[in-house]
Parts: C-alpha cells; sequence; structure tokens
C-alpha cells in the first residue's frame, strides 16, 4: 500500500487559462501530503490528474515508479474519497463498502440482481464480505452496515466513505476536501481521525483542502498552490517558520501574520515610518519592502510601535488584541496577549508594542523572501 507518486512537468489548460504550469512534484511512499491553496489555484485539478478523470495536456504521472499517464482510472489502483461522499442511497453500507471489490473480482453475471448470489462463487464473496468486516472495523462502524446512508450522520457517511477506500487496499488514498460538509466539531474530530489512520495504514495520503488548519495538524508535507503554480512544499512547520513568499506567509497562520510596508535603505537596515527595527537585509535590496510579525510575537514593551487598540478576542487562555499603528490608520496589527497577563488592554488604549527581530520575516517588491538578519540595535 505504501507507492510514491510522481508528476513531472505537469501543465493543464482550459480554454484560454493556464490552470497548472508545469508542476513537479514527488511524493514519498506512505507520506500525508497535502495540497492547500485558494479556491482556483489548481489543486482539484491536479488530485484529479493524479486519479486520471482528467489528462494532462503536458507532463507525466508515475505511482511507483510506473508510467500511469495514460492509463484509465480503473488501472492506477487508487481510491478517491470526494466531498460529496458519493455513497450509493439505495443500498447499506455493507452493500456501499463492497462496491469496488464487487465490481473488481465478480463477473457480470455475478453482479446482478437477481441470479448473482447464484452465479457468484460462495469462496469470493466470502472474502469480499471478511475485507468489509475489516474495513468496517478499522473505522469503527461495525454496527452500522446494515443501516442506509440516509440513517447515518455526515461523520458516519465520511467514515463509510473511508472503508469504501480501504477495501481496495489502493496504492495511494486520493482526498478531495472530504471533510468540508462537517461541522467545526465533528471536523476537528475526524481530523484526529484520518491523521490515526494514516498511522495505522502507513499509506500514501494525497489530501486536497483550502482549510489550512487541516492541512498544519494532519500532514507531513504541505504544497502551497497558487495561480496554478506550487509557491512552496515543505513540512508544516518549515511553511510558517520561514515562508518562502508573502502569499505563503499570508495563506499560513491563524490569526493572519502582520504585514506592514517597511523601507530597506541603501545600507541594508530595515525602516518603518522612519524608525529603525533593529533588522538589516542581506545584500543590496534597497527599496520598498514588506515586514511580516506573527502574532505571538508581538508583545507590549515600555517603548516601541505606538498602537491604537480597536478591540480585544477572548480564545479560551488567549485574548488576541486587534489595533493600528498609530502613524498610519490603515496598518492594522494583531497580537495574542496571554489571560494571566498583568497588562489591563482596553478599547482606544494608546500603548507600545515591538517584537524581536529575529523572528521578523522580510519579503521584497516582488513577494520573494529576503534574507535579513538582527543589528545590534534593539527593536523598538
Amino acid at each position: 500500500m505504501q507507492k510514491s507518486v510522481e508528476l513531472t512537468g505537469i501543465g493543464k489548460g482550459f480554454g484560454a487559462d493556464d490552470v497548472l504550469k508545469n508542476i513537479d512534484l514527488s511524493v514519498k511512499p506512505g507520506e500525508f501530503l497535502s495540497l492547500v491553496g485558494m479556491s482556483g489555484c489548481g489543486k482539484s485539478t491536479l488530485l484529479r490528474i493524479i486519479a486520471g478523470l482528467e489528462r494532462p495536456d503536458r507532463g507525466s504521472v508515475a505511482i511507483g515508479g510506473a508510467d500511469v499517464t495514460e492509463l484509465d482510472p480503473s488501472a492506477r489502483n487508487l481510491a478517491m474519497v470526494f466531498q460529496s461522499y458519493a455513497l450509493y442511497p439505495h443500498m447499506s453500507v455493507r452493500q456501499n463498502i463492497a462496491t469496488p471489490l464487487r465490481m473488481r473480482r465478480l463477473s457480470l453475471a455475478s453482479r446482478l440482481p437477481l441470479i448473482g448470489a447464484l452465479a457468484a462463487s460462495a469462496e469470493v464473496l466470502r472474502e469480499i464480505n471478511k475485507s468489509v468486516e475489516q474495513a468496517a472495523e478499522t473505522l469503527h462502524i461495525s454496527h452500522l452496515l446494515d443501516r442506509k446512508p440516509a440513517q447515518l450522520s455526515g461523520g458516519q457517511r465520511q467514515r463509510v466513505a473511508l472503508a469504501r477506500a480501504l477495501v481496495r487496499s489502493p496504492a495511494a488514498f486520493l482526498m478531495d476536501e472530504p471533510l468540508s460538509n462537517l461541522d467545526a466539531k465533528l471536523r476537528a474530530h475526524m481530523r484526529n481521525e484520518l491523521a490515526a489512520l494514516h498511522r495505522r495504514l502507513g499509506a500514501t495520503f494525497i489530501y486536497v483542502t483550502h482549510d489550512q488548519t487541516e492541512a498544519m495538524t494532519m500532514s507531513d508535507r504541505i504544497a502551497l498552490m497558487s495561480e496554478g503554480r506550487i509557491e512552496q512544499l515543505g513540512t508544516p512547520s518549515e511553511l510558517y517558520e520561514h515562508p518562502a513568499t508573502l502569499t505563503v506567509a499570508r495563506f499560513i497562520g491563524t490569526p493572519s501574520i502582520n504585514l506592514v510596508p517597511v523601507e530597506v535603505l541603501p545600507n541594508g537596515s530595515v525602516s518603518l515610518f522612519g524608525q529603525a527595527l533593529g533588522l538589516a537585509a542581506a545584500g543590496h535590496n534597497a527599496g520598498p519592502a514588506t515586514l511580516g510579525v506573527r502574532a505571538e510575537d508581538v508583545s507590549i514593551t515600555p517603548e516601541g510601535l505606538p498602537l491604537r487598540v480597536q478591540r480585544t478576542e477572548t480564545h479560551g487562555a488567549d485574548r488576541f488584541v486587534h489595533g493600528h499603528l498609530q502613524a498610519d490608520e490603515a496598518l492594522p496589527v494583531t497580537f495574542r496577549l496571554s489571560i494571566g497577563a498583568p497588562v489591563a488592554v482596553n478599547s482606544d488604549d494608546v500603548i507600545y508594542v515591538s517584537f524581536p527581530p529575529e523572528r521578523a520575516h522580510l519579503f521584497g517588491r516582488d513577494g520573494s523572501r529576503l534574507a535579513a538578519f538582527p543589528t545590534d540595535r534593539v527593536a523598538a
């Protein structure tokens, strides 16, 4: 069940629009890789190309080292889980899970409703039923095998869809936003279920989502896509701690990263409103740039950048403080303040904030990351 998936130079267009632009991607055997990005970035199209539901205009797809670009979906031994679950409403859970095996292992006559029981091999039927029960047990739905989909909750239907994929022992699992129809609490629960299933199976998972929380909590690696390209490929911590582009920095992180326009002076020093920030850009990058600081890296200090508080939000043990820099009311800033912090913060208060220069992210005019380092000067 552990197979690699290799994409080389994948391109796809619909009419005059290039949806995918020369995608190269290598998914390791047994890896959980998420394709994440805004709607329209090409992630679902890429998944459909892997599955064989779409043919690329150029490039190749290999599974387990074998080129499958021209093979039909049924010949690729992949299991796909859809957003809509795609269960047969007239069939029981048992029958839904068994369908892929029956289609592969029984003759056409054996699948017919009336004569199928007579034409099918009793041994093959026993093997199919055993596989169904094992998949149901793995996903904790054995008690639901005789129910119809209409009698199930959303989470139970999702487990049935997963069991139907699991029963085939595929080379890889492809999942297209499978949790998006569930409520927030059930989504969180199913994230844990999927991560645990991946650990138990050791199978290759390729997972499409627009929800960064899903990608960050379940994945071994994330491919963040934008406008038909992969902006960055790496572990969740790499994308969060070292975003390669402004697009990645904006997308990854809750709350969103604080972004403010700064100026890189000819000597490399980074300045905001004429105030040195204790940060310097490496190389010759003088000119406008964008500074990014995560909410947890901003803190209240006796001196620093003046910020007028607009409102606070309580999130369990944390409060998020929202405000704007007084020098420019168009520049919002959000930071995390522990509930137990001794500082009282109220709306319309003017406070001073700062950040460790080594925790800052600097991006050039083209949105790419600039190498930066703290100077001897303490951030103000």
